[in-house]
């Protein structure tokens, strides 16, 4: 999550317009929120054992999945709007 952060903070370094800037933001804060719950239930599978913790970890990896989707949607759309 920590690498994520910091590519984050590059590509958003890599725009051109404060515009670009403003869409990848968003996209980005919208990711960490996912992220956010995807730590959330990865340490309430601490606790959780069998199906149950396998399960959770799915949904783990899923939710992380997500955010990167979301992180590379805002990239895409930050991109088309400097014209890249």
């Amino acid at each position: 999550m920590i690498i994520a952060a910091m590519t984050s903070a590059l590509a958003l370094a890599a725009c051109d317009s404060q515009q670009a800037q403003n869409v990848e933001e968003a996209y980005d804060n919208q990711a960490d929120m996912i992220d956010n719950q995807a730590d959330q239930l990865e340490q309430a599978s601490d606790n959780m054992t069998g199906a149950a913790a396998a399960n959770a970890e799915n949904r783990v990896d899923a939710l992380e999945n997500r955010a990167d989707a979301v992180r590379n949607m805002g990239d895409e759309k930050a991109d088309a709007i400097d014209g890249h």
